[in-house]
């Protein structure tokens, strides 16, 4: 299978080109910026391309099966509200649209836990978060992905082309780790996603299982590590910072509050990465 990959030279874009190379695809990486051809060290040729203009998606797609979407502003505060709502939903739309065009047969992209009322200042209704809290929208960077959902649920369906809209929490690197434990001193200091993160890693494959495994219509699922980034219990948790917000289910000791069953069940996926491994060990001091 051909895949183009927007936001190629992003933090996510990366491993999910390094990933679907291993894994036999032939990847056309795509993104706004970086150094292009072989020289962006992705283990495929960089096409430099600006997909807010519809032309230049149109041939940065033409020729491959599927497209894994992750070109986009990143997150909230990166442009201006206005901007930020502007040029996501070109972006996406542009994207779907070329699509459809092309009759690709497969078309998954980044969406974001942000659809769910990130940041959690307001609690949530419920604990853990899962996909039936959509959509609370509270920026217009959540706003511009609700808007990339109900714009590809109505694509696929006037196409037939299969839509997976992935809603990653906050990724991280491996090189990432290191800081988590300045997150533990203040329970409330991460409770803006509810204490989640996953691994870029994870992220990867859960794209390449969007690709390879059969869906219909436009599916949205959360994506997120199988913990949360804390040391402490999860129950503990909540009862602190959230103490008035039910709970739908007993909870594992430090299971994440971003429940990723519909991912497990749609696409088989299952983290396998977690700062609890990956975390850079201390040695303990030499006793004197």
């Amino acid at each position: 299978m051909r895949v183009t990959v927007t936001g190629a030279f992003g933090k996510a874009g990366r491993v999910v080109v390094e990933d679907l190379v291993a894994h036999g695809y032939d990847v056309v990486a795509t993104d706004v910026a970086g150094p292009p051809g072989a020289d962006a060290g992705l283990g495929a040729d960089l096409v430099i391309a600006d997909l807010t203009d519809y032309g230049q998606v149109v041939e940065v797609l033409a020729g491959s099966d599927a497209v894994v979407h992750l070109g986009n502003i990143p997150a909230p505060g990166r442009a201006t509200a206005p901007e930020t709502l502007h040029q996501n939903s070109a972006m996406n739309g542009n994207v779907f649209l070329a699509a459809a065009r092309l009759g690709l047969r497969k078309v998954v992209w980044a969406s974001s836990e942000t659809t769910l009322g990130l940041p959690f200042d307001t609690p949530p209704r419920y604990l853990p978060v899962d996909e039936d809290h959509f959509p609370h929208p509270t920026t217009t960077y959540a706003l511009s992905k609700v808007l990339g959902e109900q714009t590809a649920a109505h694509v696929s369906a006037w196409s037939g082309i299969p839509f997976v809209g992935l809603r990653i929490s906050n990724i991280h690197r491996p090189q990432d780790y290191a800081a988590v434990p300045g997150y533990w001193g203040d329970a409330r200091s991460r409770r803006w996603n509810a204490w989640g993160y996953v691994d870029v890693r994870d992220v990867a494959k859960a794209c390449r299982l969007a690709l390879e495994v059969e869906t219909t219509g436009s599916q949205n699922v959360i994506v997120a590590a199988a913990d949360t980034i804390m040391d402490r219990p999860t129950a503990e948790l909540v009862a602190e910072v959230f103490p008035d917000v039910p709970l739908t289910r007993e909870l594992g000791e430090f299971e994440t509050l971003l429940a990723i069953d519909a991912a497990r069940e749609l696409l088989g996926y299952e983290p396998t990465h977690s700062w609890r491994t990956e975390l850079p060990t201390q040695e303990p001091p030499t006793p004197s």
